[in-house]
């Protein structure tokens, strides 16, 4: 391994690094302190170019030292953001797992017997233990989105051509895209505005015109009929939740054939596709056949035994599949599958290495092919405590409205961030789309009502669907004055605290979030309320007042327990988590 500075925490696996210099790469903008990206420090998957380090896509053979940036990186120095170092990944790319390559298997950031996922498996690695705000990866196969499925963290697969993939070294020039893997989809949306854009030096870049209405807040989703789990019955249970949970947040399930998607991603590996990524390093390959790792070498060297007349036939036959599926649009909004349909130990991996990474891919394989956008969120922790992570699907250039349905859906989970025992942070605006899914007549936009939740309806908790549901924005995140007294309820599904108003000298200040809701939705919301909370004035840390949630004094005589001293709800929930080991 070619590490230049050891990792400060001796838990982290040095296998996710190649290249960590012992000082941050800066831009005159992050030097200044300035850019829509400063004070964010990211990785780069190492089949990406930045200038003065080596790109070895994790062959040392093939390593050369650029003298410029990947069109992408400069992007984001540029936006302020610092560039911590290169990462592993599966060996040019070419795997889904994270065990291909010569610089050591990228474990699994939460279970180190697991495989991390590939090809950005060091990219997700380093994201999901706190390393890094954010790192690129790329996409052909899913490799941005199962190591991020795997590990707890978002993946962002932008429209392919959205961003530049000039510098980076070609998987399947055609069909490549940079990913983005973050611990929360506001992140990752905030590095999708600094690095996109078209570059007409990029052969595969496109002027891509994006969707500016999300979805409605009544959306259907499109889940296969017939799922294939490989026997992994925590994933399926999982997924039947992720299905139960879409639903409560206002979705209809809608089965979709799923069969020309399968057979869309058998054609990647299994055809004269694969001629693509022999091409994308045919020079050095001939040359050097034999310092390429099986089983890359075996899938690479396939790729010669096709003919033109092979080719076409199978980009043919991929068109017609890609007419048949594009049907399901018609009825769906988006679709919905696992990111991965299992998860396997590194000696399962390494044991039966093509068939094992081919399962992993089953629901990622087509997505490029079909020229779709995709956005990878976790969505629950298994019984094993293995994560499992969703991909919502839509078509080309549905980037923002997949992050705003995607963004809703992670806080709804209230899962931790990554491997690092954080609690999810308040959602943000989602750039480029209409503030409200759903908006109102002209008439109607301005009646609207503030209302101040202090539990089970903050961002990322459980109930945070009966706002968002209902087209209620998110305003600020602020504090009651100091003559108020929280508790948690006993018998409460899911758990609720009380607030009660006391003397002053009683009493502190108890986080809270405010919700700008539509009056026209306000009566509903109320009902919804169960006794012995309701609705009353809040006196606000600077004096004004807001409608928001109260507790009878009766309630607080039942066992219920003072946790004032926490400040708020989302600090008694995080205590009441075991301390990250």
């Amino acid at each position: 391994m070619t590490l230049d500075s050891a990792t400060s925490d001796p838990a982290w696996a040095d296998e996710a690094w190649i290249h960590k210099p012992a000082q941050a790469v800066l831009s005159a903008a992050d030097e200044a302190g300035t850019g829509p990206l400063a004070g964010l420090r990211f990785a780069v998957k190492d089949n990406i170019d930045a200038a003065g380090l080596p790109t070895t896509a994790a062959c040392p053979a093939f390593a050369y030292t650029p003298p410029a940036h990947a069109a992408v990186v400069q992007k984001l120095l540029d936006a302020g953001a610092q560039l911590a170092g290169k990462t592993n990944l599966d060996q040019f790319a070419c795997g889904l797992n994270g065990t291909r390559s010569p610089f050591g298997a990228v474990p699994n950031a939460l279970n180190p017997l697991y495989v991390s996922g590939g090809s950005s498996s060091g990219s997700a690695y380093v994201v999901a233990t706190g390393q890094v705000d954010f790192a690129l990866g790329t996409d052909t196969a899913g490799s941005g989105r199962v190591p991020a499925g795997l590990n707890n963290i978002v993946g962002l697969k932008p429209s392919r051509g959205l961003i530049s993939a000039r510098g980076v070294v070609p998987a399947a020039q055609s069909v490549d895209c940079v990913s983005i893997l973050a611990r929360t989809v506001a992140t990752a949306v905030r590095v999708l505005e600094a690095a996109m854009g078209h570059d007409p030096l990029d052969a595969w870049s496109r002027k891509l015109v994006m969707a500016s209405k999300a979805w409605p807040a009544a959306f259907r989703f499109g889940i296969p009929s017939a799922p294939e789990f490989y026997g992994d019955a925590a994933a399926e249970a999982a997924f039947g939740d992720a299905i139960v949970r879409l639903q409560a947040m206002g979705g209809t399930a809608v089965p979709v054939d799923f069969r020309p998607l399968a057979e869309v991603a058998s054609l990647l590996y299994e055809s004269a596709l694969v001629a693509e990524r022999y091409t994308a390093i045919r020079g050095f390959f001939d040359a050097h056949e034999g310092e390429v790792i099986e089983p890359v070498r075996s899938i690479i060297a396939a790729g010669r035994n096709y003919s033109a007349a092979d080719l076409y036939e199978v980009q043919t036959r991929v068109k017609l599949l890609g007419q048949q599926a594009d049907a399901m649009w018609a009825q769906t909004d988006c679709l919905l599958v696992p990111t991965a349909p299992t998860h396997y130990t590194i000696a399962q991996m390494q044991r039966d290495p093509v068939a094992l990474n081919r399962k992993l891919g089953a629901y990622t394989n087509f997505v490029n092919l079909l020229d779709y956008a995709a956005l990878s969120v976790p969505s629950s922790m298994r019984a094993d405590g293995l994560p499992f992570g969703i991909t919502l699907i839509g078509p080309s250039g549905s980037d923002w409205q997949l992050a705003e349905l995607g963004q809703r859906y992670h806080h709804q989970t209230g899962l931790l961030l990554g491997a690092t025992g954080e609690p999810l942070p308040a959602m943000q605006p989602v750039a480029g789309l209409s503030p409200h899914p759903t908006p109102l007549p002209t008439s109607e936009r301005a009646k609207t009502v503030k209302v101040a939740v202090v539990g089970a309806h903050l961002s990322g908790m459980p109930l945070n669907g009966q706002l968002t549901q209902r087209g209620a924005t998110l305003v600020c995140n602020t504090e009651t004055a100091a003559h108020y007294r929280l508790y948690a309820l006993p018998g409460t599904t899911p758990p609720k605290p009380g607030l009660l108003r006391v003397a002053p000298n009683q009493g502190v200040r108890i986080a809270l979030e405010i919700w700008d809701m539509p009056l026209t939705e306000y009566g509903s919301f109320v009902a919804l309320i169960p006794a012995p909370l309701g609705i009353g004035t809040l006196e606000l840390g600077d004096g004004s007042s807001v409608q928001g949630f109260v507790c009878e004094v009766q309630a607080l005589q039942g066992g219920a327990r003072d946790i004032s001293h926490l400040g708020g709800w989302r600090a008694y929930i995080q205590s009441l988590k075991p301390l990250a080991v």
